[in-house]
Parts: structure tokens; sequence; C-alpha cells
């Protein structure tokens, strides 16, 4: 009984104390909490596991078996682990590379080909990384997604500014001189 009396004062002394022992005595349940969320949206396909077809989902993917065909997470975050092997479409928010990929990859926030990483296809992604020792192979399209709006505010969409004269100032297109 001595013990339990002891292990109930410590848990009434926390909510006296300051705001930030608090939140660090909070800490192994809120970390216990997310380590729940983070099993519950993250998936890992193991390296014995052979997935031929469509592989879709709303939760962030580990693979480090072999996948063939078109991987579609648009709105999660695809690792390709280190034993993995994927011949693939890939269309995911974020792929990161330790293994293997052959197809292209498309994504709407990042890509990044880590240490003996390999991508044989073409990367369309606003932004790219690839680490020192990866293997790439295949073309980089980097185009942001706010590109096109910010083209038609400058009144001319679909073509890049045109650089300035040799006078230095920029043509001027559709306005007359001296009016």
């Amino acid at each position: 009984m001595w013990k339990r009396d002891e292990s109930v004062k410590p848990a009434n002394v926390p909510p006296a104390a300051p705001q930030a022992p608090a939140a660090h005595a909070g800490a192994p349940a809120a970390s216990g909490d997310l380590r729940q969320k983070i099993e519950r949206d993250m998936v890992n396909i193991g390296k014995s596991v052979v997935i031929k077809g469509e592989l879709s989902g709303s939760e962030d993917l580990t693979i480090e078996g072999h996948v063939e065909g078109k991987i579609e997470l648009r709105e999660n975050v695809l690792t390709i682990g280190p034993n993995g092997k994927i011949r693939a479409e890939v269309f995911a928010k974020a792929v990161i590379v330790l293994g293997e990929v052959t197809g292209n990859v498309t994504a709407s926030e990042k890509v990044d080909i880590r240490d003996n990483g390999s991508v044989d296809g073409d990367i369309a992604s606003p932004k790219v990384a690839i680490a020192e020792g990866a293997h790439f192979r295949g073309a980089v399209d980097m185009q942001r997604a706010g590109g096109k709006p910010a083209q038609a505010a400058a009144g001319q969409p679909g073509q890049a500014p045109k650089p300035p004269a040799p006078g230095g100032q920029p043509p001027v297109q559709g306005q007359k001189i001296g009016a």
C-alpha cells in the first residue's frame, strides 16, 4: 500500500508545476499515442512479398519487396527500402528511394534518391534530391505547381519572359512610344 501512495503523489505534482514540466511528464503518453498513430498511418510491405498490379492507398507506405505495375499514393509518402525493387509507374506526394525503381516517378512535393538508391526512369517533381552514391538515369521535370498561374499573371500565358533589350530596357509589346 505504501508504494501506491508514493505513485499517486508524483502524479498529483505535475499539474501544480509549471507547464513545461507538465508537458514533459505528458510526453511519454503523447509519444505512445504518436507511435500508435504512426503505426496506423504507415504500412510496410516485407522483402518476401511480391505484388503485380495496381497498388493504391491513403497511408504512408514502405516497400521492401517487389512491386510490378502501378503505385498510386497521391497524398502520402512512399519509401522504397534498401531491399525494395519496383518496376512501376509511381505517383505519390513524396518518394524516398533507398532501393531500386524502374519506371517513371511523379511526386507532388519531392523525390529523394538516397545513397545506393537507384532510379531508371523520368522524374516529375518540384523538388528532387540525388545523394552522392545514388544512381539516376532519365529526365527530370521540376515544373512547379504554381508555375502556370504566375505566367498568366504576367499576361503572357505559355511564354517565357523575354530578356532585356541591349539598351537595358525590357522590350515593350503592344504599346506606342511617345503616346
